[in-house]
């Protein structure tokens, strides 16, 4: 059982723990009919085993092989970097700005994906190489990487898609599940994803603190105060980085360095905004209501995981471009996993949910980018109501006609 896997409190009758299993099904999708109606709980945990014959037999297997992978990779990455920031020195060129832009742009990418956030995830740890290490890296974001460990590693992955324990769905801003109530506010929450994609980095940081929560009572809590300050300190070191010292060694084309050095993380934002989004969001992917983890058994949490993530199809370099988290479905069926692991095993896993009847969600990252912004739209307005709809509702009955239209709605899908 990996670190990824515990629970964020202790259970003495966790059954994922224990390795026990249950006569009822504890697993409660949020909508109906029910995809896993067909299952038992037998077939559940048979289900389990299956998925953790595949883990051992592919953690067994690692080797050089998989150790000399992340080395190149990380090389490739700092080769980018040094490039990239070489060339902007010159960026008063056209040719040189856009060559810098691009390389330091990628170089961003690959270190926040398929490196940091691999790295962090504990992938790597198994070569016991100090520098490749989960407890020592960190990685080329605002966001210091033990609060990443705490709210990404531990809480979502732990709760995948569970509504009410999955702070990832939505980062409490937006609605995410049809039976989530409807308010006037979510009208705009397209808009509000997009600032959130353009300050991806910062929004994260901000979600990590749980910073709405706390910040009433921020001054009456020291150990908050002191998370803050190192999320507050790991940005004036990035912004220093990005924004100061290296614009500033530019010299004469300091200003156009600058501008390249925003470009690269807007890039690297609305980037990593899009994979996210298409991991846990597009049309076919499960929430599941809170009782779902009460008892909730190793098949189960396997189960949830299928249910609860898409992938994206494409090409070698968008796997990697992505972090493998193109492999949605087996990064949180096994996230400790190293991710150059799971082209190899997604046909496994996919031959899994055939044999069970479940639906596979996945398809190119043009579709499930759209898939998953239809859908926010889709959740911006009331159950069962059109955009047309929204917007002749809004002309003819104003605000009070939208909101008497979600609560004749909300009973569709009230759980």
């Amino acid at each position: 059982m990996t670190a990824t896997l515990e629970r964020t409190t202790a259970r003495t009758t966790d059954a994922r723990i224990t390795g026990g299993s249950s006569e009822v099904i504890h697993t409660d999708v949020t909508m109906t009919p029910s995809p896993i109606a067909h299952l038992t709980p037998q077939q559940i945990e048979q289900l389990g085993r299956e998925l953790d014959e595949i883990r051992t037999e592919t953690m067994d297997s690692l080797g050089e092989k998989d150790a000399r992978y992340i080395r190149r990779v990380i090389a490739a990455q700092r080769y980018l970097e040094i490039g990239g920031r070489a060339a902007l020195f010159f960026s008063g060129n056209p040719v040189a700005w856009v060559a810098g832009t691009a390389a330091l742009s990628a170089s961003k990418i690959l270190d926040n994906m398929e490196v940091g956030h691999n790295i962090i995830h504990g992938q790597w740890d198994w070569m016991r190489d100090p520098r490749i290490h989960s407890s020592t890296w960190e990685w080329d974001n605002v966001t210091p990487a033990d609060h990443w460990k705490n709210s990404h590693n531990k809480v979502h992955h732990t709760y995948t898609n569970v509504v009410g324990h999955d702070n990832d769905l939505g980062y409490g801003i937006m609605r995410v599940d049809d039976a989530q109530k409807w308010y006037p506010g979510y009208l705009i929450q397209p808009v509000t994803q997009f600032i959130n994609a353009t300050f991806f980095e910062y929004g994260i940081a901000a979600y990590d603190l749980e910073l709405g929560k706390h910040w009433a009572t921020r001054h009456d809590n020291p150990e908050w105060m002191a998370e803050a300050k190192k999320v507050v300190n790991k940005i004036k070191k990035q912004a220093g980085k990005d924004y100061l010292l290296f614009p500033l060694l530019a010299g004469p084309n300091a200003l156009s360095t600058l501008g390249a050095n925003v470009v690269a993380n807007l890039v690297r934002n609305y980037w990593t905004h899009s994979v996210i989004m298409c991991g846990h969001f597009p049309a076919g992917v499960k929430t599941f209501a809170k009782n779902s983890i009460d008892g909730e058994t190793r098949g189960e949490w396997y189960l949830r995981q299928m249910l609860g993530s898409a992938n994206i199809t494409g090409s070698t370099a968008m796997h990697i471009a992505t972090g493998h988290l193109s492999y949605q479905i087996e990064h949180h069926l096994f996230p400790d996993m190293p991710s150059r692991r799971y082209p190899e095993i997604a046909p496994k896993i996919e031959a899994l949910f055939d044999k069970y009847g479940l639906e596979y969600v996945t398809g190119p990252l043009h579709k499930q980018v759209g898939s998953a912004w239809s859908e926010i739209l889709r959740l911006s307005l009331p159950n069962d109501t059109s955009l047309g709809q929204t917007i002749q509702i809004l002309r003819t009955k104003g605000m009070k006609g939208l909101k008497a239209r979600a609560r004749a709605t909300r009973h569709i899908y009230a759980r």
